[in-house]
């Protein structure tokens, strides 16, 4: 008879059979207990929310640093103090951030669009004008990405994500090669859903390797740049100061967002680029808004204090969720070490942990998690088009749930991933 240390694989027949009764017995007796538990989306939990409670009384004035009443109209930039404060956490000059509204994703979407109307700053002419419009997206990525690019009609090819990064010799041959290729994705920092972080050497290569399109694009997405997991807080490469020594200071956009640090529908969300690209964006802009939510972006700033503010409120952060993603290690690595039917991320940062299962059987273990009351993130959502070539990958988000629902979804996760598991190694 298996045990946790067995590796499936290798088992005979007989025995790989008893194993799955076994574990066909584990998943009935989970039917029976009535779980209603997600692990889908990568959301603060309201532990984590109620950390920026203090933003309800803010702020205690009208007027920013520069004297500016934020009630009123104007500052497509967004107010100084903001610019200055996640600057200095980003490492990027306060002159080249933008502070919008609530959404990072929205400025994504915005730009995108403005790239699709209008071209670069380095375009030679309108992206909606160009026969094919292409983007690699490194894989596994976040499906957020995935669906802006299929909203728009623009073509996808992947390459693997490394320890160090995006697969960088993949990136450069393919925008060296295809003129149609625009653009790039990449969480840089504790990415989605690996935990990956990009070094400074493949960021510096990514900013400076020849591209067949001239107004080539990195959509620098670091969503998690201050979402440490342990002590060591590491830093985000920085990207502009490389693009500027290479020669394409154009290249890199910059995201950001206060969206897992304060309020995931009320925080305030952050692009950065070249000067060139910055008056690009906010005279684009301009067109549809006169200014953004000041009043929120001078609570933050009252809130924080300072940068030193942001850091020590990431703590508290992560003294709440880190006890989460250590159970779910825990339990991966009780339940399924040695098997032989999976693999998953430690990540130091980020909000999700990637589970690999046997190839084949990702899609089966979601159904059998559904069927027993606990939610995950789709098969595939992790791949443009929601399509997972080997079938292999599950996204964890264990931010949301109580610590104690977390154990007990990953007990249930575990039971599907080794009944499904013994079901494809079986043959049926």
């Amino acid at each position: 008879m298996a045990d946790q240390t067995t590796s499936l694989p290798d088992l005979p027949a007989d025995d790989l059979a008893a194993f799955r009764e076994q574990q066909q017995a584990a998943y009935d007796a989970l039917l029976g207990r009535g779980l209603s538990l997600d692990l889908t989306r990568g959301k603060p939990s309201t532990e984590q929310l109620d950390l920026s409670d203090g933003l309800l009384s803010l702020p205690t004035s009208v007027k920013d640093g520069d004297g500016v009443d934020v009630r009123n109209y104007g500052g497509l930039n967004g107010i100084r103090e903001i610019r200055e404060m996640f600057g200095e956490l980003l490492g990027i000059e306060p002159g080249q951030v933008v502070a919008g509204g609530s959404s990072s994703l929205v400025m994504m979407r915005e730009t995108l669009v403005d790239l699709w109307l209008h071209g670069a700053v380095d375009s030679e002419r309108p992206w909606s004008a160009e026969e094919k419009v292409t983007f690699i997206c490194p894989v596994p990525g976040y499906d957020r990405h995935f669906t802006l690019l299929s909203w728009l009609g623009i073509d996808t090819v992947t390459v693997p994500m490394t320890d160090d990064g995006p697969d960088v010799e993949a990136v450069a041959r393919l925008a060296a090669s295809d003129p149609t290729i625009k653009g790039m994705w990449l969480v840089p920092t504790y990415a989605n859903p690996t935990g990956q972080v990009t070094t400074q050497e493949v960021a510096a290569r990514l900013v400076s390797m020849p591209t067949a399109a001239p107004d080539f694009k990195i959509f620098w997405d670091n969503a998690y740049a201050l979402h440490h997991l342990t002590a060591e807080e590491t830093k985000s490469a920085d990207v502009l100061s490389l693009a500027a020594a290479s020669g394409n200071p154009h290249r890199p956009i910059v995201f950001a967002s206060t969206s897992k640090i304060t309020y995931a529908g009320a925080g305030v969300a952050f692009l950065a680029g070249s000067p060139e690209t910055v008056a690009w964006w906010t005279g684009h802009l301009g067109k549809g808004s006169i200014g953004p939510d000041k009043l929120n972006q001078l609570r933050h700033v009252q809130f924080f204090g300072s940068p030193d503010g942001v850091r020590d409120h990431m703590r508290q952060h992560r003294e709440v969720i880190a006890p989460k993603f250590a159970a779910v290690l825990e339990v991966l690595q009780e339940r399924l070490g040695g098997t032989g039917v999976a693999t998953w991320t430690d990540p130091r940062g980020g909000y999700f942990v990637s589970l690999d299962v046997l190839p084949g059987t990702a899609s089966r273990v979601i159904e059998l998690a559904k069927g027993a009351g606990v939610a995950l993130t789709p098969a595939g959502s992790a791949f443009p088009g929601s399509h997972d070539p080997d079938d292999t990958n599950i996204r964890l988000a264990p931010t949301f749930p109580v610590l104690a629902e977390v154990r007990e979804a990953m007990e249930a996760v575990a039971t599907c991933v080794l009944l499904a598991a013994a079901e494809k190694l079986a043959g049926n």
